[in-house]
Formats: structure tokens, C-alpha cells, sequence
């Protein structure tokens, strides 16, 4: 899946999460860094990529990037396993609440968004024919459906015009269906 689609299936599952289990302390700073959170999350598995955006958001992130790919034996490797995931977990736990002052950011929160777009990320490329190798170092790869041929190829009509317009409209239908609940988290904003 291309950047733009990962980006915006991190933030539909970010939306089904909060729709489905809403937080009781939400306020404007931890909504805010939970959305910019997500968003990185659901591009750190490409972090193996020179091209990856979240390398522009770096000092000198060209440069890093040529590094950066060198400590990736390729692309979909450790950033796309359950190990890559674990390991970000532990990364995260260690360091948001050290970035965050919890008095104004909820750091269960960011790190749960950030998890989230992770995640969504791995089932989205779950669903192309290159695979995960989710249970990296291994070199199987997993795929659903299992016939490789069955699945989207990545950057292909399928993924422009289904999976993102798909993913758009659910969005749309989460927000229509939801609207209470939406409406309730967005009154804990205002305390």
C-alpha cells in the first residue's frame, strides 16, 4: 500500500477504536498528539524505505535515510513483524513519557495511537501480493487471502480506486452512525 493509504487507514482505525472504547481522559493536546501519532505509526513500518516521509520530518532526514536503510537488510523486514512491533512498544513505552509532560498529554493514549497505526499498516500490507514476514527472522511471508494472486497489488487500481475510496466512505459512514459518541468525546475537549 502506498503512504497515503496507510495514513488514512491508520486514521479509520484510530476513529474505530476511539468510537468503540472511548477515553475517559481526553482533552485537546492528547487528541492532537494521539492524531500526528497515528499518522507516524502508520509509516513506521515503512521506516526501511529511503523515501519514507516520516525521514523529511528529520534534521538532516535525507541523509539519515541513506543510513537508515542500511540498518534494514531490506524492505518488509523486522519493521513488519510482530518482533518490529514489540520492540517499537517497548521504544515507546520507554519514550513518551519522556517527550510528553503527562499533566497535559496522556501517554497511554499517544502510545496506543501510535500502536494503532502500526498495526493498521501490517494488516494493510497483509492484503498485497508481496506478504509480511510477520514472524521475522523467518522468511516466510504471511497474506491474506493466501493466494498470492488474490491479493492487491500495491499502488494498483485496486488500492486508488477501492481500498482508499473504500476506506474514505467508511470513515464518512463512522462518523454518520457514531455521531453521539463522537459528540460525547468531543465534549471531554472542553473541560
Amino acid at each position: 500500500m502506498t503512504g497515503r493509504t496507510h495514513d488514512l487507514i491508520g486514521f479509520a482505525s484510530l476513529i474505530t477504536v476511539a468510537v468503540a472504547t472511548p477515553s475517559l481522559s481526553l482533552n485537546i493536546e492528547t487528541l492532537v498528539v494521539s492524531i500526528v501519532g497515528n499518522v507516524v505509526g502508520s509509516l513506521i513500518p515503512d521506516m526501511d524505505q529511503g523515501t519514507n516521509k516520516l525521514w523529511d520530518l528529520l534534521p538532516a532526514g535525507n541523509f539519515v535515510a541513506k543510513f537508515g536503510r542500511k540498518i534494514f537488510y531490506k524492505h518488509r523486514t523486522i519493521t513488519h513483524s510482530i518482533l518490529g512491533g514489540y520492540l517499537l512498544f517497548i521504544f515507546l513505552k520507554f519514550i513518551i513519557p519522556k517527550i510528553f509532560n503527562p499533566n497535559f498529554v496522556d501517554p497511554q493514549i499517544v502510545i496506543i495511537s501510535i500502536m494503532i497505526g502500526f498495526v493498521a499498516h501490517l494488516v494493510a500490507d497483509s492484503l498485497t501480493r508481496e506478504g509480511l514476514p510477520l514472524f521475522f527472522p523467518f522468511k516466510f511471508k504471511i497474506g491474506f487471502p493466501p493466494i498470492e494472486t488474490l491479493r492487491i497489488p500495491t499502488g494498483g487500481i485496486i488500492e486508488h480506486f477501492i481500498v482508499l475510496p473504500g476506506t474514505a466512505i467508511y470513515i464518512i459512514w463512522l462518523f454518520i452512525n457514531n455521531k453521539d459518541k463522537i459528540l460525547s468525546i468531543a465534549k471531554l475537549l472542553h473541560k
